[in-house]
């Protein structure tokens, strides 16, 4: 059974097909061995899925997620951790890594994200937009700024013109959305897929503003990634049209 705890990180690297490098080749070509993942929160459900697909067409493959907030993957891929391949939830956060310590190819960005705001199943607060979200006693919940999800939400904020002071900063989206989910703040401002994943305990409402909030996400293979043939193999196969077709129906957006 495949590990689905957490590792410390280490450095990353993008790459833009697959073609492996010798370090976890089988005999044949095929890619074996551990091949370890750092990625951004709010790719836990689909990357998962993803990874199990991997395994499938990669018998004597193993992978390990990380999953955490962008920004402090890259803090732990900057401090050494080992690491294969980071998928970023903003080109900044792998820029760090790549400042750094480099890539084994070039970046690609391989999804977009588009933030919604999450409220209760039947949203009984009866929130419509942003400008809602300033109502006296209405408790809601923000991913701190220096995380992606952070980011968009004040690029998206601004664009409505909202001055919001929220009652909770979270470490990362699913931060944000659980506390939602245990009905301790009202709503919060999270990925579209975060929210998807968790319904029909929480819904979704779109606002017109967050379409200038887009969040890009790079993928990258580390250029000193412990098995760089698995890496690129993973990288080439989160960009399939198998994969896509995963990501899609998730609510993540094509490039």
């Amino acid at each position: 059974m495949r590990p689905r705890t957490s590792v410390l990180a280490g450095a990353v690297t993008l790459i833009l097909a697959g073609c492996g490098t010798p370090g976890g080749e089988a005999v044949g070509g095929g890619v074996t061995g551990t091949v370890t993942v750092f990625a951004a929160a709010s790719l836990t459900a689909t990357f998962d899925r993803i990874g199990r697909d991997f395994e499938a067409a990669h018998p004597g493959s193993t992978v390990v997620f990380n999953f955490a907030g962008s920004s402090a993957l890259a803090t732990q891929i900057t401090a050494g951790a080992p690491a294969d391949v980071f998928a970023s939830a903003a080109p900044q956060h792998l820029a760090t890594v790549t400042t750094a310590d480099g890539t084994d190819g070039t970046p690609a960005v391989f999804v977009r994200n588009q933030l919604v705001i999450a409220v209760a199943a039947g949203n009984p607060e009866g929130i419509r937009s942003p400008g809602d979200l300033t109502r006296p006693g209405l408790k809601v919940a923000l991913c701190a700024e220096q995380v992606p999800c952070g980011s968009a939400a004040h690029r998206a904020l601004d664009a409505a013109g909202v001055a919001l002071t929220p009652v909770t900063l979270e470490a990362d989206v699913r931060g944000a959305l659980a506390k939602v989910r245990l009905g301790e703040v009202d709503a919060a401002l999270v990925y579209r897929t975060d929210a998807r994943a968790a319904a029909p305990e929480v819904a979704a409402v779109e606002f017109p503003e967050s379409a200038q909030a887009v969040n890009d996400y790079p993928i990258a293979v580390l250029a000193d990634a412990p098995n760089p043939a698995a890496a690129h193999a993973f990288v080439a196969h989160v960009r399939s049209a198998r994969s896509r077709a995963v990501l899609t129906e998730a609510g993540f957006q094509a490039p």
